[in-house]
């Protein structure tokens, strides 16, 4: 098997360690980082359970190979929050009852992060393309887009949101 040094920042902490090259980046968040909160769902990029932020953008960890992401920045859904303050979207989660069981909910944050990163003010359709790759087998997705819309509406004026 071969072996490869890599390292990588992982939500703001520098990471080096040696990995198999067929490592894939979900298990090496997971396994060697012991980052749980990224979750693996169904290992074919169907559920988005694994969704990271690699490099500014959205991706799904069970696709990458740990290798791919040499010098890469990485954000977990550990990552998203400022110490013990939760981030917008994760403040809408919870006001806005966006999930039940939760194991969509990490990768579904990243993703909707990641289209609030890149438009801040989307609308309903927005919304729902910007989570398309991401399955709830839960919710029904109507509380979840509310869950973005609040922290949309927060992340633009910050002074008060109605719950």
């Amino acid at each position: 098997m071969s072996k490869h040094t890599i390292t990588l920042n992982v939500n703001g902490t520098s990471v080096s360690k040696e990995v198999d090259a067929r490592l894939l980046l979900v298990h090496f968040i997971r396994e060697d980082l012991d980052l749980t909160g990224t979750h693996i769902g169904c290992d074919t990029t169907s559920c988005g359970a694994c969704t990271v932020m690699m490099n500014g953008r959205a991706v799904k960890s069970c696709t990458v190979f740990a290798v791919q992401a040499n010098g890469a920045e990485i954000e977990t859904i550990e990552g998203v929050a400022n110490g013990a303050e939760l981030h917008p979207l994760q403040e809408g989660f919870w006001e806005k009852h966006g999930l039940q069981c939760g194991y969509c909910t990490p990768g579904m944050i990243i993703s909707a992060k990641h289209l609030l990163d890149k438009n801040p003010n989307p609308t309903e359709e927005e919304i729902r393309w910007g989570i398309s790759g991401n399955l709830c087998r839960c919710t029904g997705y109507n509380k979840i887009v509310e869950a973005i819309q609040y922290a949309a509406e927060k992340m633009n004026s910050p002074e008060e949101v109605a719950a």
